[in-house]
């Protein structure tokens, strides 16, 4: 009999416990078993229990900034729209020929209507935002990011101003004692080795009461940046020639400068009081250079001096003033700085400075400085003697404290009205080095790739000649470099200077001899050496050279090779010495003594004849055990060592000079011949010289 089941409740049961019933026949009880996920999960445990809930969300879609559309704008061009929308030009083109108006498809082509912009797009399936015009810097914008000197000053601002004059001259002609005398001063004897090695900037006072602004510039030939600066500079040159030597090559070298700056030139013949003292050879090599001498109707003074003992000194200051007066050397005094840095260097005390010469302007402390990639904000004035100055005028020499980097000298000094201005133009004068400097490079890299590329088709064309299975198998070849197994010296230049080290750069840029030994800069700068330049040098193997710079007394510095000069041709000695150490010895050969051939004879020696030279010693001493090279005409017949050496007979190990002797060679097949020059020679291994000329 069925049993009749309460459906509501199997409804319940399925829901809520998926209980399963099964039906039983006839006269079985009934059996049922419940499978619900209620009653067979796992209890949690203690730990799980305690552990704080977490709750997942599900993630959000992200949505796109401005839900995907593309900018436009009204008067872009084709081009431009392609670039917005990021599809190919073609697309753009194509989808411009089925919109009414879009009739120009050029690239270069502007869009006025902005509804056909918007058609255009719809076009291609893209949404569209109207946004204004970028703007896009033009080169003027680029231009006045930068700053440049002013335009000249109106007449009715302008000032005199003490002239700037430059001492010139070969070394050792005398134009330090020669400023000494002028400003009552012993700077010659600072100097190292007696030899002005940076340009000296000061002003003197004359006796008639005019201000006078002098640079003193070293004469030594490793220099000759230093002076071409100081010829740029400067308003008047006075080149000083010693009357015993005349015209020397510094001589010539100034010369020429002052004709291509179109500097006027003021000869000072000095060491007349010297006995050997030419002063009229002098002259006439002065005027075989080209100078025009007031003598002989030109405009050139000549005035003989003695630095040393003061005579016709007077004259000399007031042909400067003359000259000055004639010049009518004016400024303006108003506005914004202009100057020229002359010397820039590291104190390690007060920090970067330079020397400079205003030009223009007023110089005050507070003021915003600008040179090439270098600014600063001056903390401090400075005259010649270190005494502190409220403001420097045009015409003034002054050193300025507060560099951030160090200027080069040489450089031009502009004033800005901020900081912020400066920090501006600077990073314009970054963007514009780096542009130029990657123009520079590119037809290096350019050339790389075509050596590259040659080199890969020379070995491509090498496979396929070879065939496709000859080049397999066998082991790589080691790829050497052309640079491997040469020797080389790697050096640190630090200077007190910029002038300085810039003069030791230029020396060893002359250095052409890398085939024998290479000469490598690690790196250059100027101030005291510090630990990072040690720890450059240890990598490199480097030898530091310090120039007239303090070296650190660490632990570090004992495993350096610190070399400290302060004479700059010194350092190129020793620098010299380093690369010849480096180079193999050579073999030299040194004879001992030569010979003269009188007659061949033939003797037998068992059943054979064998030549003999019956020779007489004409030069030193002819030693058996040393190599003999047997000349003819100029020509070596014979080249080896000797068999036999006898004397009346005997035989013996060494010849003097005037004594008759027979000599047998090794090499049975020479004969020698009456009037043949025979040599006895030895060679020795010595130490190989670097051949380096820096020039001087």
């Amino acid at each position: 009999m069925l049993r009749i089941i309460n459906l509501s409740r199997l409804t319940n049961c399925l829901h809520s416990s998926r209980a399963v019933t099964h039906w039983n026949q006839p006269g079985e009880a009934q059996r049922g078993f419940h499978v619900s996920a209620a009653r067979l999960k796992r209890r949690k445990t203690a730990e799980e229990k305690k552990s704080p809930r977490i709750i997942e969300y599900s993630p959000k879609k992200a949505q796109t900034a401005g839900g995907g559309a593309s900018d436009v704008w009204r008067h872009m061009t084709v081009a431009q729209l392609a670039k917005e929308l990021e599809r190919p030009l073609d697309d753009i083109q194509e989808a411009m020929l089925y919109v009414k108006g879009a009739d120009n498809i050029e690239p270069t082509f502007k869009l006025a209507d902005l509804k056909i912009i918007q058609e255009i797009a719809k076009k291609l399936g893209a949404k569209t935002r109207v946004v204004a015009t970028p703007e896009v810097p033009s080169e003027d914008d680029h231009k006045d990011r930068d700053v440049a000197p002013r335009p000249p000053a109106p007449p009715e601002l302008l000032q005199p101003r003490p002239p700037v004059v430059t001492v010139m001259g070969h070394v050792d002609h005398g134009k330090t004692t020669l400023l000494d005398s002028l400003r009552g001063a012993d700077v010659a004897a600072g100097e190292a080795g007696g030899i002005t090695q940076h340009i000296g900037a000061f002003t003197v006072t004359l006796e008639n009461g005019e201000r006078v602004t002098f640079l003193d510039t070293p004469g030594h030939a490793a220099f000759s940046a230093m002076r071409a600066r100081g010829a740029v500079a400067t308003d008047i040159i006075v080149l000083v020639v010693a009357a015993e030597d005349g015209v020397m090559a510094q001589t010539r070298e100034v010369i020429q400068l002052a004709k291509e700056t179109q500097v006027p030139i003021i000869v000072a013949l000095n060491k007349i009081d010297k006995p050997e003292a030419n002063i009229e050879k002098s002259k006439r090599e002065l005027a075989q250079m080209g100078l025009a001498l007031e003598e002989h109707g030109g405009d050139v003074q000549v005035i003989p001096i003695s630095a040393l003992k003061g005579t016709n000194l007077q004259l000399l200051a007031e042909a400067v003033s003359t000259q000055a007066t004639l010049m009518g050397l004016k400024s303006d005094p108003t506005g914004l700085v202009e100057g020229i840095v002359v010397e820039s260097k590291t104190d390690p005390r007060r920090g970067k400075l330079s020397t400079a010469i205003v030009s223009r302007g007023t110089l005050r402390k507070g003021s915003v400085l600008l040179s090439g990639l270098a600014h600063a904000k001056v903390r401090g004035l400075f005259d010649h003697n270190g005494q502190p100055l409220s403001e420097a005028p045009p015409g003034t020499p002054v050193e300025i404290l507060g560099w951030r980097e160090l200027p080069l000298a040489g450089d031009l000094i502009l004033e800005v009205e901020t900081e912020k201005k400066a920090h501006a133009v600077l990073k314009y004068r970054e963007h514009e080095a780096q542009q130029e400097k990657i123009e520079s490079s590119s037809d290096e890299i350019r050339k790389k790739e075509e050596e590259h590329q040659a080199k890969y088709r020379a070995e491509r064309e090498a496979r396929r000649l070879a065939g496709r299975f000859r080049m397999r198998g066998g082991q790589r070849i080691k790829q050497v470099d052309d640079n491997e197994g040469k020797p080389r010296v790697s050096v640190i230049i630090k200077g007190d200077v910029h002038g300085s080290v810039e003069a030791i750069l230029d020396v060893l840029e002359t250095y052409s001899s890398n085939e024998s030994c290479r000469l490598d800069i690690v790196h250059y700068g100027v101030g005291n050496v510090t630990e990072g330049d040690l720890e450059l040098a240890k990598a490199f193997d480097a030898i530091v050279y310090a120039f007239a710079v303090e070296t650190p007394q660490l632990k570090a510095a004992k495993e350096v090779n610190i070399r400290s000069y302060n004479i700059i041709y010194r350092l190129i000695d020793d620098l010299k010495e380093q690369l010849s150490s480096k180079l193999p010895p050579v073999e030299v050969e040194e004879v001992l003594g030569e010979a003269n051939v009188l007659q061949n004879f033939l003797i037998n020696e068992g059943r054979k004849e064998v030549p003999v030279a019956g020779c007489r010693c004409t030069k030193g001493v002819l030693k058996k055990a040393q190599k003999f090279r047997l000349l003819r005409d100029g020509e070596v017949v014979y080249n080896g060592t000797l068999e036999s050496m006898r004397h009346l007979k005997n035989e013996v190990d060494t010849i003097k000079k005037d004594v008759e002797c027979g000599l047998r060679f090794k090499d049975t097949k020479v004969l020698p011949q009456a009037g043949d020059i025979l040599q006895c020679y030895t060679t020795n291994m010595e130490a190989q010289q670097t051949d380096w000329d820096p020039g001087f």
